[in-house]
């Protein structure tokens, strides 16, 4: 009965890893856009959803698996008539994750091989954080904006099309990064839309070149309310947003940059601490680590958490100020939380 009420938890841990690790993948590699799709995007949604259960219904299981052991330590340490609190102080400094790791061998627990096993388990998991990092970034920044005007002038029923400035553009800013390098220009502009309004107003246009009377645009704007102005901004797909459509590098300027940030994302992350983690830390280490309750708990709430953030975001919707933190920052709590639960285990 005893080896029942182990073994049912160990495998319950083991299948939430696999389930999990590959839900995650299938999440972000939709969220790249392989498939887009109008919103709400339920693809990732459910994918996500199953991630972050499996992940706690992980943790849950690896307390569920101390339980017994704790009950005997307890009878144990008072059948022997040991003070808790003195064998709580005795503890050595060395131990990594506390008493926890005296009630079961987890070495036990492993395939016959473990050490191979257990390196390429870990490298497969910081495989996956470099690349959820990665798409979370990238699909942030390329991804739709609840409430803004380009989304209500689309869920107005918005059309693209070409337009001729026929006033000379007001209020222009050069757009400059870091070294004063002139990115583009915003301003804004009065257009001629063939076939549509004569004159319609659009408000922070973004253009590569310096706007001028007569230059030629694409705008996005609704048909059935002009009132809304219009949409100009070179740097994204306008065609692809007007369908209500996503995709993680479109064929514009933005594109190029976003491809290159989650491909410098997943090299810094895969290629530095993937084999730091892997092939510094021992066997035994990786294996306290991922058998750890504690550990895993916290990388379950981090991975809850993400998903509840990104929850609106891929509904369409307008998110909380928490929701907005966790998913415009999970990117980088997902490398913070794993490199601060991992870091012990090079000692």
């Amino acid at each position: 009965m005893r080896s029942v009420l182990l073994w049912v938890p160990v495998w319950v841990v083991r299948l939430c890893a696999l389930v999990g690790w590959v839900a995650t993948a299938v999440a972000c590699a939709w969220l790249l856009g392989v498939a887009p799709t109008p919103q709400p995007w339920n693809g990732p949604l459910v994918w996500g959803a199953v991630a972050a259960g499996c992940a706690v219904v992980r943790a849950l299981a690896l307390w569920g698996l101390r339980v017994p052991a704790a009950v005997a330590w307890w009878r144990r340490r008072r059948r022997n008539g040991v003070s808790l609190s003195k064998e709580r102080h005795s503890d050595r400094p060395g131990r990594r994750w506390g008493r926890w790791a005296d009630w079961e061998d987890v070495h036990e627990l492993s395939f016959p091989g473990h050490e191979i096993w257990i390196k390429l388990r870990t490298a497969a998991v910081w495989l996956l954080v470099a690349f959820s990092s990665g798409a979370m970034f990238v699909g942030l920044l390329t991804g739709s904006e609840p409430g803004g005007r380009a989304e209500t002038l689309r869920d107005a029923g918005a059309e693209v099309s070409s337009a001729t400035v026929v006033e000379r553009p007001a209020a222009v800013r050069a757009d400059v990064d870091d070294e004063d390098v002139v990115q583009g220009y915003s301003s804004r502009l009065v257009v001629s839309v063939a076939g549509g309004p004569e004159r319609l107003t659009v408000k922070g246009a973004y253009t590569a070149e310096k706007p001028r009377e007569g230059t030629e645009v694409d705008v996005m704007w609704a048909r059935s309310a002009t009132r809304l102005g219009g949409f100009v901004d070179e740097g994204r797909d306008l065609p692809t947003i007007a369908a209500g459509r996503w995709k993680a590098f479109p064929d514009s300027e933005l594109g190029g940059m976003m491809l290159f940030a989650f491909i410098l994302l997943a090299v810094v992350f895969g290629g530095v601490l993937t084999p730091v983690f892997t092939l510094v830390a021992g066997a035994d280490d990786l294996q306290e680590l991922a058998w750890s309750p504690l550990a895993q708990t916290v990388r379950a709430a981090l991975t809850a958490a993400v998903f509840l953030g990104w929850r609106p975001l891929l509904l369409g919707e307008q998110p909380q100020v928490a929701e907005l933190l966790f998913a415009g920052g999970g990117f980088f709590l997902v490398f913070l939380v794993y490199v601060f639960t991992s870091v012990r285990s090079l000692g």
